[in-house]
């Protein structure tokens, strides 16, 4: 009768061991399947991220080029106006009192044309500045986007061997 009851003394340890066990993986499981379920938002939160990154890069990319031909438009005006003031000032030597009055209108273009290559040399540069930064927001994405496909990979990889129970 003793060792009867030592026998089911140890099955039942035994058994509820084993029944404590199960309940833990399937704990590990169940955890897993939420971890996949997070990581897959996540990584279509970075692949939406990504693909509006690319859009402003694209978009700061034409205003770049936009600038820059605003740039060069607005040097050619300003080599045109400093060849006109120069023919004029050598008209009003020669006594031509109608070339000195366009002198100084050219002297008003020369200074207005200074302006507004300053503001679109400024332009410029805040362009190329938020192509940095959203190349850098691009990178830091797609970066996130292989992270969260790895993370996908290992916990599909977690579950399959809970299910299995190595």
């Amino acid at each position: 009768m003793r060792r009867f009851l030592t026998t089911l003394i140890g099955l039942a340890v035994l058994g509820l061991g084993t029944a404590v066990y199960a309940q833990t993986d399937n704990g590990d499981l169940n955890s897993d399947r939420k971890d996949v379920k997070k990581d897959k938002q996540d990584l279509r939160n970075d692949r939406k991220d990504i693909r509006k990154d690319q859009k402003d890069l694209n978009k700061d990319r034409a205003d770049r080029n936009a600038d820059r031909k605003d740039i060069n438009k607005d040097e050619k005006d300003l080599a045109k106006d400093r060849r006109d003031l120069r023919n004029d000032r050598e008209e009003c030597k020669e006594g031509n009192t109608a070339d000195c009055k366009d002198a100084a209108k050219d002297k008003a273009d020369i200074n207005k044309d200074k302006k507004e290559l300053a503001n679109d040399k400024r332009e410029l540069r805040a362009d190329n500045r938020d192509i940095y930064k959203d190349k850098k927001d691009l990178h830091n994405d797609r970066k996130d986007a292989r992270k969260d496909a790895k993370d996908i990979h290992k916990d599909r990889r977690d579950i399959r061997r809970d299910k299995k129970g190595k």
